[in-house]
């Protein structure tokens, strides 16, 4: 055991860029069941610094090898029992170092259903293969004559030769060096081709630029990738894997003879035309074996190669997108007004104060078809005086333009309010959850939304941690990977974001409590029981008294809850309770009070980290406490700011090419960036478009929640399309526009 997590850390150590000793302590602290935020914030020494970046992977690659290792086991123990693992045979299958490599190992030996090789062997025909394969020399029907036996159905010379060939294609199939070679060669070489089912034209218009579409498998980019087969599984697009590169020339007639494949399948074996009677037999065998086994073997292979490619760009992608909208900057707390808009049923609001806790509810009419405009300014500015409210967070989904220009005249009555367009994504996920409903039992499901709109101003992580990741809305193709993968980021993503920005133990949610490092979803609701049945915390060891909250659990959990006015001002910090012995040191070293020495930048500066080293704590945690004392419960997150849309732009028909308009980011992919200009319709920057210079990560120049400024190149109504650049110069439309967003998923828009 001790020898394999070894090897497990050398291998890790090589890809995060990390010692083996590194790696190995953190391996023994996530098995202890330290969660990565605690092991990256409070066990600096341990790990020699490993970052949660590097400690997510390190965490990711270590089940990946362990259920190698599983796999491993589990085909040593079969090839075992079948009495057929040599020595050389074990020592490739222990060298596997990815799966696909040890399943090459593990097709010969794979228990399989009744073959038509495994028919022929047991006719007595192995023999013969090998006769022909051995010696060229050999007449193929001449030879196959003395293998007819009717009565093992081999009927005459040609059933004999073709029991034989069954058996030398299954060979050539299952040799695990070759196979890895040409697979590898054929990822290099080949391509997608795709084009369009007959009759399906126009129903898969949304797929029209892969009706006749080709690329090398070495440069597809994800997105091109699921949208391709996105086309495939809604019956529009026939795709298949080219193991050849695009001709030079596409008119010109196809070369006669063996493929490059099918000489590098005849080498392996010593097969070659010199005129041999066999020659041309095994020749065939060679090139039937490559297209009806090899070639749609490696097919399927390189379809999931490019599909897990894909994937992990598309959930790196949702992912970083998550982690931009949940380290938002927050308004803070602040009476806000939420504002979910409506047509037929309405414009509903909702007021809350500076806790969240919701003062008032209403809903206006202002929009068609009831118009009641007058009677709805009246309405707000009662809620907004009787609550001095100071922020109106909008809802930017249907009728947000026209509730926007509503506010806007709100504001110019009422000095002092501001106004935002807040993204709803989520909004009704939660406001229909079981959670909003213990919440908010008392509001009609419709105004719950209000509500969240209202609070995700205030603070962003907060709020959004009520909803599932996934309905967040910032993701690319999320419907298109697996579930269970994109969970396990997204749960990461929130976790670490919870984690770096600290929780009010007083005032969080249960849904934001069970985010914290060691905290479950029963040890937060018995902290919120705790605190509705107790009263506030006041230090940090009070959370001990909650029940099921043991030393490990406080241990993990203590450094990120915060304690705000509470006994000690430390439990206010990021400071680690375990930690106070060194802050109290550096009290008798500088003879102060705690409450002068917090925030004292003079005084701290004057400090020396070595001088406060033990045997317990090394120099990067002391170095963390001193800066943590500068800026106690200091918020990553940066300081907020509002983007305002153009007034007379609301509709995509207001639009004209070459405006300058502001606008916000709502979701990042990999071929560019969605903006919300304030028209229903999110815009596109392409990617050739974020920047002068060449850009090869959208995520490079911009951020989900960012303002930016962009220009607007063109505007197609009937398709709902909207070109945008940040190259406020530009007046033309990028030169490489892929038409990847207009595969059918383009994430970020709005109905």
């Amino acid at each position: 055991m001790e020898q394999l997590q070894q090897r497990h850390a050398a291998i890790i150590g090589q890809e995060i860029g990390a010692g083996a000793g590194q790696v190995l302590a953190a391996i023994k602290l996530l098995d202890e069941g330290a969660t990565v935020p605690f092991v990256a914030r409070y066990r600096k020494e341990v790990t020699g610094g490993l970052d949660d970046t590097q400690l997510r992977t390190l965490s990711e690659r270590l089940s990946y090898l362990r259920e190698l290792d599983q796999r491993r086991e589990t085909v040593l123990n079969s090839i075992r029992e079948q009495g057929k693992l040599t020595e050389d045979l074990e020592k490739a299958i222990l060298a596997a170092s990815t799966k696909a490599e040890l399943e090459d190992l593990y097709l010969p030996y794979k228990p399989k259903r009744r073959t038509k090789a495994q028919i022929a062997r047991e006719a007595g025909l192995e023999p013969l293969a090998d006769a022909l394969l051995n010696d060229p020399t050999l007449e193929p029907t001449a030879t196959a004559e003395s293998y007819v036996d009717p009565e093992k159905g081999v009927a005459d010379a040609a059933a004999a030769l073709e029991g034989a060939r069954a058996i030398l294609v299954e060979r050539f199939g299952e040799d695990a060096d070759l196979i890895g070679a040409l697979r590898e060669k054929m990822w290099n070489r080949g391509r997608v081709v795709s084009t369009v089912r007959p009759g399906k034209e126009e129903a898969g218009a949304k797929f029209a630029d892969y009706f006749n579409f080709s690329e090398p498998f070495t440069s597809l980019p994800s997105h091109r990738i699921l949208a391709l087969f996105r086309g495939e599984k809604e019956e529009v697009l026939d795709i298949s894997m080219d193991p050849e590169p695009e001709p030079a020339d596409p008119t010109a007639a196809p070369t006669l003879g063996p493929t490059e494949y099918e000489r590098d399948i005849a080498a392996r074996f010593g097969i070659a035309d010199q005129g041999r009677p066999a020659d041309r037999w095994l020749l065939d065998t060679v090139r039937w074996a490559w297209r009806t086994r090899i070639l749609t073997h490696l097919g399927i292979d390189i379809r999931m190669r490019l599909f897990q490619n894909a994937e992990d760009e598309a959930v790196r992608v949702f992912a970083a997108n998550l982690r931009d909208l949940l380290l938002a900057a927050p308004a803070g707390g602040r009476p806000t007004m939420g504002l979910d808009p409506g047509y037929r049923t309405g414009v509903k609001v909702a007021v809350v104060d500076g806790t969240g806790k919701v003062v008032a509810t209403d809903t206006i009419y202002p929009h068609e078809p009831h118009r009641r405009w007058q009677e709805s300014l009246v309405t707000l500015a009662k809620h907004v005086k009787a609550h001095n409210v100071e922020l109106v967070a909008i809802g930017n989904g249907t009728a947000s333009r026209e509730t926007d220009k509503l506010v806007g005249e709100l504001v110019r009555l009422i000095p002092g309010l501001t106004k935002i367009v807040v993204n709803e994504a989520g909004a009704s996920v939660y406001s229909a959850s079981a959670y909003a409903s213990q919440e908010l039992p008392n509001l009609d499901v419709s105004l719950r939304g209000a509500v969240s709109i209202a609070r995700r101003l205030q603070d962003p992580l907060a709020e959004l941690v009520k909803i599932d990741p996934k309905s967040i809305g910032v993701g690319q193709y999320q419907h298109d990977v697996s579930e269970a993968k994109l969970s396990r980021s997204l749960d990461a993503v929130v976790e670490d974001c919870v984690n770096a920005v600290g929780v009010d133990v007083n005032t969080a949610s249960v849904p934001l409590l069970t985010r914290v490092s060691g905290i479950g979803e029963s040890l937060a609701a018995n902290i919120v029981a705790h605190r509705n049945a107790n009263g506030p915390f006041r230090t940090r060891a009070d959370l001990k008294q909650v029940p099921r909250l043991g030393p490990k659990a406080f241990e993990q959990c203590a450094g990120f809850l915060r304690i705000r006015d509470g006994d000690d001002p430390l439990d206010a910090s990021a400071v680690h309770p375990e930690a106070y012995p060194v802050v109290r040191r550096i009290l008798e070293a500088t003879g102060g009070d705690i409450k002068d020495l917090i925030g004292n930048t003079a005084k701290l500066r004057t400090l020396r980290p070595e001088d406060f080293v033990d045997d317990t704590f090394g120099l990067p945690t002391v170095t963390d406490i001193l800066a943590e004392l500068d800026k106690p419960g200091r918020d990553p997150r940066p300081a907020f700011r509002t983007a305002s849309f153009k007034e007379g732009v609301e509709e995509l028909t207001d639009l004209e090419p070459g405006m300058i308009l502001e606008g916000v980011v709502t979701n990042v992919a990999a071929f560019g960036a969605f903006v919300d200009i304030g028209v229903h319709q999110d815009g596109l920057v392409h990617i050739s478009a974020l920047s002068e210079k060449f850009v090869k990560d959208p995520r490079d120049v911009v951020r989900v929640g960012q303002t930016v400024k962009v220009k607007v190149l063109e505007v197609d109504g009937a398709r709902k399309r909207i070109s945008l650049t940040m190259r406020l110069n530009d007046d033309a439309l990028p030169a490489r526009r892929s038409g990847d967003e207009r595969s059918g998923v383009r994430a970020g828009n709005r109905p």
